[in-house]
């Protein structure tokens, strides 16, 4: 006798429809389609899409056929469930082919040493385990169910569009069971200065902080692991009302985390609907984002002064500026170099390097 498993494990090569043995016992008693529809007292149309396999047996009609041609109502009954059973089966089978070849699109191996997902070699099993981490039926539908929520992102180099999804999947998870208060666009303005400040902290003395700040605000402030090929620094996600701001820390640099940072805020404070966005878009309030992002870390006045009275070259002079106008130096660098007034090769040591999988386990 089979046991539970390999019934489970089964796999049919053909589904065939309760339709053939009507038409067997249509031949022994000879019968053709016409009179038994009349027998059976539905139309021969309808007959017909029941032997064809496009019309189920309804306990109706298998009462009728126990009448007319027998054995009984659950044989037919039987055979009909075997067939949208075994039909089901095919048909899952079909899709977990395709979702196993959608795996090399997948990054199954970093989602896994990052423990969003079980490690596993078994490709199937690996396929269950993305189902589940996405929440879909099958693979194929994760693009079409993120595509009201982000616009497909510009393609550079080898992008990798499930990389990124999965990024975003693993924010939204991690923000259902936090809480935070209503979201208040006012309040996180106020708190820009703050923020601001707190460049000149230590990464596990700030972040705590932003954290609980952000909550007040409304915002659920996440650090989710880079994942190879998504170029992906920060989002901005809406959720259920809920604002998630989740950043990757991309390139490791402090600079570059605290204008993605300015940048997701200014998304929030300057852009009106619960729009979500990825910080690598082309668009006009992308632009717009990185304008504000600029400003609030520093003002265009204080970085116009600073490039007209200063010889912007000299290590000391960041220095000396930046805390006069209370930021850290590595902030006024970054500006400094992105703008090509100050080569990416000099005064490395000003700028930190930040990973945020050095702070995860301490801050999360």
């Amino acid at each position: 006798m089979a046991n539970k498993k390999d019934n489970n494990n089964f796999i049919p090569t053909i589904a065939i429809a309760p339709g053939e043995t009507i038409r067997e016992n249509m031949v022994f008693l000879g019968m053709n389609q016409k009179e038994l529809a009349a027998r059976l007292d539905i139309t021969t149309k309808h007959l017909s899409n029941i032997l064809n396999g496009n019309a189920p047996i309804t306990y109706d009609t298998a009462l009728k056929l126990e009448s007319v041609i027998g054995p009984s109502a659950q044989f037919w009954m039987n055979l009909e469930t075997n067939y949208q059973l075994n039909k089901a089966r095919l048909e899952e089978q079909e899709k977990l082919t395709d979702d196993l070849n959608k795996l090399k699109d997948i990054p199954y191996k970093e989602m896994s040493e990052f423990g969003w997902v079980k490690e596993t070699s078994d490709r199937r099993e690996r396929v269950f385990n993305c189902r589940s981490f996405f929440g879909v039926a099958e693979l194929g539908s994760v693009e079409p169910s993120y595509s009201v929520a982000f616009r497909k992102q510009k393609e550079i180099k080898e992008i990798s569009d499930l990389g990124v999804l999965a990024w975003i999947r693993r924010a939204e998870t991690e923000a259902l069971n936090i809480d935070v208060d209503k979201f208040n666009r006012r309040k996180l303005k106020s708190l820009i200065p703050i923020f601001r400040e707190m460049t000149m902290k230590q990464p596990d003395e700030f972040f705590p902080e932003m954290q609980r700040l952000c909550a007040e605000c409304g915002i659920v402030l996440l650090l989710i692991p880079y994942i190879p090929k998504t170029y992906i620094c920060g989002a901005t996600i809406w959720r259920n009302d809920k604002a998630i701001l989740a950043l990757s820390g991309m390139g490791k640099r402090s600079d570059g985390f605290w204008f993605t940072l300015f940048h997701e805020l200014a998304h929030l404070i300057n852009h009106s609907g619960k729009k979500s966005h990825i910080s690598y878009d082309n668009d006009k309030q992308e632009d717009e984002a990185d304008l504000e992002a600029r400003n609030y870390l520093i003002s265009e006045e204080q970085y116009r002064f600073f490039i007209d009275n200063y010889n912007c070259k000299l290590k000391s002079n960041i220095v000396e500026y930046s805390e006069e106008i209370g930021i850290a130096p590595f902030v006024l660098l970054g500006r400094l170099q992105y703008d090509q007034y100050v080569g990416y090769q000099h005064h490395r040591e000003l700028i930190p390097p930040f990973d945020i999988n050095d702070i995860i386990g301490k801050v999360q």
